[in-house]
């Protein structure tokens, strides 16, 4: 079973380069409970050594302790992957890399004992190194083969961990040249970096012939698990910029918690690798702490007031304690709004600078909230001519309270209430909607104009006739108003109105159907209860008993009848086959008989009939052999 110990390390090499170490700083609390979700054994191992790897390397990034059961039976199938000849180089991979995190025992001191892990190399490393490169396109990207002209993103992720174990395991140092020719790749690759607007980036694969499409997420995850491999084995740093290595953590630390097995390991692997690279670290995207810093609110401003600077150049004090750090205070014209925070990071230890990324500016949006006053609120029924006020009520939009009011086709409708801020500034909330519904559920929604503090709307019903359809009757008022810093938004019922209006003209419109409730459609239907014909009145039991009585009084006459005439019993057979014959003959007949009465009783006209069938037939043969017995004992008495 002897096995070349390069095939084994070539994958060491390849599966080491992400596993400095144990990692223990999880992402959140959340992360260890998807993952023991995500990640379930079934019959107390994994389907596959790649999902029995997935797992592990989760857990072990995530701190998760992985119980002795499980350790005990994927090692098993470690050391048959190991053992045996027939192996596929994924299966070893992958065998090699749960080997790594489980300790399993295995017959690597044997390998040891045949070739020294020193003295392992590839004997024209500079060659395959050209081989590979030969497949790298202008534009950073690689193709996977040279008979395939496509080329992806994806692929140059695996290009580069495939470069880096090449290096890992050259005799000598690769040609300069050529490390400096595949950084430039990188930086082209980088050229390619797609980004959203809040500063995040990710690379998209952009091929469209692939047969398996390979998702933002998977494409991310291999590019930069393959360029922190390769930065781990050269001997230069890699030029990136800062701003797009924070934006690459910033998109997987941005997708929340993925929700199947393949998404969750290239976030939490990617995360770890960024975490333990020497060249391109990002500080905290696995919680632990970053170098000291010196953090510095660079300008603060308001969303709606760009221009105007509330905060400039402020250093943020840090608290040891809680490792955080903080401004001291806020100016007093602090009020409630959406503000825009813009950060600037410095690492203190300018030997650290080269170590971690920082980016350039940061900005952070902030909400202010905030209680805000409504105050005079008031709805109004007006004159159309002269505008003058009929009927007028106070609204308390705090309250619960509801109110009432009638108007016709010549009045108007006027609502208006006042909104301002704690400080006493005006305020204008993103949503202010007045909705009047009919009670045939037909909505109509307008927008509650403003005016600095004053919020003000008119409905004047004379131009509103045709788009209410010349539907009179009751209207429910709601109002709606509300606002991400409005901490005391509302949606509310504040009355109705009973309005009256003309009747409709001939060429009128109609109000459009409303949608069906789905519930009543296709929700359980009412229970149907069956009424049945009332039965027929019949005679009184004993009269039916007595007809009875008389109908099979004609068959006991009948028999007696036999009895005092004589019955002849001289021909039946007296030989044992014959005689056997003729009993069965009459106990068939005996049968048919019995079955019209259980006809008459119980069976349907069915299974009578089929029934009578099988008896006819029966009745058939043995009536024929016991006449033909009759038939011939005839014949000798004529004879004799």
């Amino acid at each position: 079973m002897a096995r070349s110990p390069l095939r084994f390390l070539v994958l060491i090499l390849a599966i080491s380069i992400c596993h400095a170490a144990g990692i223990f700083h999880p992402i959140s609390d959340s992360h260890r409970s998807a993952a023991l979700d995500l990640f379930k054994p079934v019959d107390g191992s994994f389907a596959s050594l790649e999902e029995a790897y997935e797992a592990l390397r989760t857990f072990e990034v995530l701190g998760i302790e992985k119980t002795a059961e499980l350790s005990k039976a994927i090692c098993k199938s470690v050391l048959g992957t190991l053992e045996s000849s027939s192996s596929t180089p994924k299966d070893l991979f992958h065998a090699l890399g749960v080997n790594g995190i489980l300790k399993c025992s295995s017959k690597e001191e044997t390998f040891e004992d045949q070739t020294s892990k020193t003295d392992l190399h590839l004997s024209d490393a500079e060659g395959t190194f050209r081989s590979i490169k030969a497949l790298s396109q202008s534009d950073g990207r690689w193709r996977y083969s040279s008979n395939n002209p496509e080329s992806s993103t994806f692929a140059a992720g695996i290009a580069l961990e495939a470069l880096s174990g090449v290096v890992s395991l050259a005799s000598s140092e690769i040609d300069q040249f050529m490390i400096g020719a595949v950084k430039n790749d990188i930086v082209k690759l980088f050229d390619s970096i797609e980004k959203y607007d809040d500063g995040t980036f990710y690379f998209d694969e952009k091929l469209v012939n692939m047969r398996e499409q390979q998702g933002p997420l998977a494409t991310t995850s291999s590019v930069v698990r393959g360029l922190t491999a390769f930065s781990s084995v050269i001997t230069e740093s890699l030029n990136l910029p800062g701003d797009k290595i924070l934006g690459i953590a910033k998109f997987f630390l941005g997708i929340g918690i993925p929700g199947d097995t393949k998404n969750f390991f290239d976030q939490v692997d990617l995360l770890a690798c960024l975490e333990n690279n020497r060249q391109v670290k990002v500080n905290t995207v696995l919680g632990s702490h970053a170098p000291p810093l010196t953090v510095t609110l660079v300008r603060a401003f308001s969303s709606s007031a760009r221009d105007n600077s509330i905060i400039e150049n402020q250093e943020l004090k840090f608290d040891p304690q809680d490792a955080v750090y903080f401004l001291d205070d806020l100016p007093a014209s602090f009020d409630v709004g959406e503000y825009i925070f813009v950060f600037k990071m410095l690492v203190q230890d300018s030997e650290q600078q080269t170590v971690y990324a920082t980016g350039t500016l940061t900005q952070v949006p902030i909400y202010v909230t905030g209680l805000i006053k409504i105050e005079n609120a008031k709805i109004a029924v007006l004159d159309s001519d002269l505008g003058s006020v009929e009927t007028q009520k106070k609204l308390d939009l705090a309250g619960e309270s509801t109110v009432s009011v009638s108007a016709n086709h010549l009045q108007k409708l006027r609502l208006s209430f006042q909104m301002s801020t704690p400080l006493g500034n005006a305020f204008k909330p993103h949503q202010a909607f007045l909705r009047l519904r009919h009670e045939t559920k037909v909505e109509h929604t307008f927008v509650v104009g403003s005016s600095g503090k004053k919020f003000e709307i008119t409905l004047d019903f004379l131009g509103l006739v045709e788009k209410f359809f010349y539907l009179s009757g009751r209207y429910d008022i709601q109002l709606t108003v509300g606002d991400a810093v409005m901490e005391n938004s509302l949606l509310r019922e504040i009355g109705y109105v009973e309005l009256d209006l003309p009747e409709p003209p001939e060429n009128a419109s109609r109000p459009p159907p409303q949608p069906v409730d789905p519930y009543t459609r296709y929700g359980p239907k009412a229970e149907i209860t069956h009424i049945f014909r009332a039965p027929e009145k019949r005679p009184p039991e004993e009269l039916s008993l007595a007809f009875l009585v008389l109908t099979i009084l004609p068959l006991f006459g009948f028999i007696i009848g036999l009895l005092r005439l004589g019955v002849n019993l001289k021909n039946f057979p007296t030989s044992a086959v014959p005689a056997t014959f003729a009993v069965i003959f009459h106990l068939g007949i005996a049968a048919v008989l019995l079955l019209y009465v259980l006809f008459w009783l119980k069976l349907d006209l069915f299974t009578t009939l089929k029934t009578l069938c099988f008896l006819g037939v029966f009745l058939m043969v043995v009536g024929h052999r016991t006449l033909s017995h009759l038939a011939s004992a005839s014949a000798k008495l004529k004879s004799a």
